[in-house]
């Protein structure tokens, strides 16, 4: 659409509401609350219009529209490709839009309709949500290749207390987990530098700053190419549970349940084939 007739419509839309739906400035313009607020009701009945098209195909085979997914950093960089080629086979029309946070902006994001879907890592069950768990992951001790770690040889988690670490900063999921199974183990850990990226992390492991705690799936391809090490944590086992999050006060649309069950189907074969190191979870969590 061309900025001028965008313009126009726009102009047309807030006299037809009587509210003003964008603050302008020198660089753009932002969304104001009322903007927000009609975008939100917007985005539910374009849904709706999908999901209209989907019942009407004569064939009801072809989905249509756009469904929203928000996963965690590792996540991202595993699972969008066969989720996208599974449903590009499947249904070539219907697209797909990838966003990456942590776990708690993923959550609000579901619940604020900016994504249909959310992948988080141990989602607090609300009464805003479904909550269906994928899998439950189990995170090993990744380090510089030259450490002499093996996926055959488990490491007690006692003692990453005497290595340099990499860790998160305090707050982040990741390190509360870490710092929990720490005091299980009986032993305080210093990380001797923070960072929140998980690139980051693995470029500061990989150049001998230090050993972190990080599923396997993501890292498995630096560690099968010598750019990485790995061995499994014992007494305890760092575990999480994946799960898919999606809004319980609104409808879902036809696309959006289909990706959903392709997206466990997903995980489930990653598991399956040892991609993932983890074990598929309990009916509930």
């Amino acid at each position: 659409i061309a900025q001028p007739a965008l313009s126009r419509q726009v102009k047309l839309l807030e006299e037809e509401l009587g509210a003003r739906l964008f603050a302008r400035h020198g660089r753009g313009m932002v969304p104001t609350e009322a903007g927000l607020r009609v975008l939100d009701h917007a985005a539910r009945v374009m849904a709706e219009l999908d999901a209209i098209r989907s019942a009407a195909d004569p064939d009801g085979a072809s989905l249509r529209g756009t469904v929203a997914i928000g996963t965690t950093p590792t996540v991202a960089t595993i699972v969008p490709v066969p989720l996208a080629r599974r449903v590009r086979e499947r249904h070539p029309q219907l697209g797909l839009r990838f966003a990456s946070a942590f776990s708690g902006h993923l959550l609000d994001w579901v619940q604020r309709g900016e994504v249909d879907l959310a992948v988080s890592y141990d989602p607090q069950p609300l009464r805003s949500l479904r909550i269906e768990p994928l899998m439950v992951e189990e995170l090993v001790l990744v380090g510089p290749p030259d450490r002499g770690l093996s996926l055959d040889a488990p490491v007690p988690f006692r003692r990453l207390a005497e290595r340099p670490l990499v860790l998160p900063s305090t707050g982040h999921g990741l390190r509360t987990l870490i710092d929990e199974c720490a005091r299980t183990a009986g032993v305080v850990l210093e990380a001797g530098i923070e960072a929140n990226s998980f690139e980051t992390m693995v470029d500061l492991v990989a150049a001998g700053f230090g050993a972190t705690v990080l599923p396997l799936g993501p890292v498995r391809h630096a560690v099968e190419a010598g750019r990485l090490g790995a061995a499994p944590l014992v007494v305890p086992i760092p575990t999480r549970t994946l799960g898919l999050a999606q809004a319980a006060d609104r409808p879902t649309t036809p696309a959006a349940r289909f990706v959903a069950a392709t997206l466990a189907e997903v995980v489930s074969d990653l598991v399956a084939r040892g991609v993932w190191s983890a074990r598929l979870p309990p009916a509930e969590i």
